[in-house]
């Protein structure tokens, strides 16, 4: 996988070989999933905009990540409708509703832990691009390789504000970074129900339900 050496090195565990398999014999979920992913991704960087908009330079470059993540939003959905793909709100998966789970409620630990996992979220994203590119249709896999750069960038972003943003210790964020990693790790190789972007091992999925058009 062409995983950029930042994120390789701050996962704790490679996306199991199971989902992959499963990913690309489900594109138009995959898709669908993936479109919902970058709205939420706009949504909560527009989030930490309103809750912290004194802190000038985390809202300005969150700004700058919402516009992009939206654009992103907009080029997954171009795919869709060119595979006839309708679009529909999912709620949350499994994987980000067990990270939100896990953040805690009092400052200054909450801003910390809401920069982390939106981390977490932008290095999974970018090693999963990374492994299941090579297996889809060439656009659609030159697509996702070109989002690595995006997310890889999003990510070192997170982890600089969770570093410079929250008076934390380098120690204090290496152990809570440590902390939110072991639960992220049990979700992407533990068995899963359920199909995401973010899903863990398959558990019986069922068939896919959506199918694009020929």
């Amino acid at each position: 996988m062409n995983v950029p050496a930042p994120i390789r090195d701050f996962l704790s565990v490679e996306t199991p070989t199971s989902w992959v398999n499963s990913a690309v014999e489900r594109v138009p979920e995959l898709l669908l999933d993936h479109a919902n992913c970058e709205l939420k991704a706009a949504s909560t960087a527009l989030g930490l905009i309103y809750r912290y908009p004194e802190r000038g330079a985390l809202a300005d470059r969150m700004s700058r990540l919402a516009r992009e993540e939206l654009r992103h939003f907009e080029q997954v959905r171009k795919i869709m409708r060119e595979f006839d793909i309708p679009f529909e709100r999912l709620s949350a998966s499994r994987y980000a509703g067990r990270l939100k789970e896990a953040v805690r409620e009092r400052e200054p630990e909450r801003l910390l832990d809401v920069l982390l996992v939106g981390a977490i979220i932008e290095a999974r994203s970018c090693e999963r691009f990374a492994a299941v590119a090579p297996r889809l249709p060439d656009a659609l896999g030159r697509f996702y390789l070109g989002l690595l750069s995006s997310e890889a960038r999003h990510f070192e972003h997170y982890l600089a504000f969770a570093r410079s943003e929250t008076g934390a210790s380098d120690a204090d964020v290496e152990l809570r970074v440590a902390e939110l990693l072991a639960i992220e790790a049990s979700l992407v190789t533990g068995p899963d129900p359920e199909f995401r972007f973010h899903s863990g091992a398959p558990a019986g999925f069922s068939r896919p339900r959506l199918a694009a058009s020929t």
